[in-house]
């Protein structure tokens, strides 16, 4: 008997994803609190750069998600209920993020545990992700404009093991193991338009 595979439109997933992502980006925000007082203090920067470095760090690495989630599902024709979990995995542990960001924050990125989870949580963001590409793909197809542009995604395997290298980094110095964090983040910040180019190429030929 061969399995159900029925094909869905992706509006909903973008939007609903979308959403969701819109409150990750909030609720990261509200943990900044605010100085008790209206007049200047530079005591309250002080104890305030650690939890603003973090929620930046935490901004951009949910902005990339968001980016090339959106680039992800432009590729794509439709979806079925496979992608559907895949993509609440992805959100479940984006939406972990505002949680170890505030925790590292708060600890000035001096104590092991909370920058140790903070890595645990982007690796398994990182993990989640790869799971939506291959779910997609297995879905769309080998010789799918996903799959074609993709390929082997030798950035995605290296910033898989520059996650576990910065986890590891933590027991000898929380900085450098922050700095693994960044140097992933600046990897894919830089703009990854393998998607585009695809979707470009085969537009010119058609």
């Amino acid at each position: 008997m061969q399995p159900i595979n029925v094909n869905m439109g992706k509006g909903r997933i973008e939007a609903f994803s979308d959403g969701v992502i819109a409150i990750i980006i909030t609720i990261m925000v509200l943990e900044m609190k605010v100085p008790g007082h209206g007049h200047f203090q530079l005591v309250d920067l002080k104890d305030m750069w650690p939890v603003f470095i973090s929620y930046v760090m935490s901004f951009v690495y949910v902005g990339i998600y968001w980016n090339n989630h959106h680039h992800m599902f432009h590729a794509v024709k439709s979806i079925n209920g496979t992608v559907l979990w895949a993509n609440l995995y992805l959100l479940f542990w984006l939406s972990v993020v505002p949680f170890v960001s505030a925790w590292m924050g708060e600890n000035s990125f001096a104590a092991v545990w909370p920058v140790v989870m903070y890595g645990f949580v982007l690796l398994m963001n990182s993990i989640a992700y790869f799971i939506l590409v291959k779910v997609l793909i297995k879905h769309e197809g080998k010789k799918s404009p996903l799959a074609t542009a993709v390929g082997n995604d030798k950035k995605g395997k290296i910033s898989t093991l520059l996650y576990v290298v910065g986890i590891a980094c933590a027991w000898i110095s929380t900085y450098l193991s922050f700095a693994f964090y960044v140097l992933v983040a600046l990897m894919w910040l830089i703009p990854d338009r393998r998607i585009e180019k695809k979707l470009a190429t085969d537009q010119s030929v058609n």
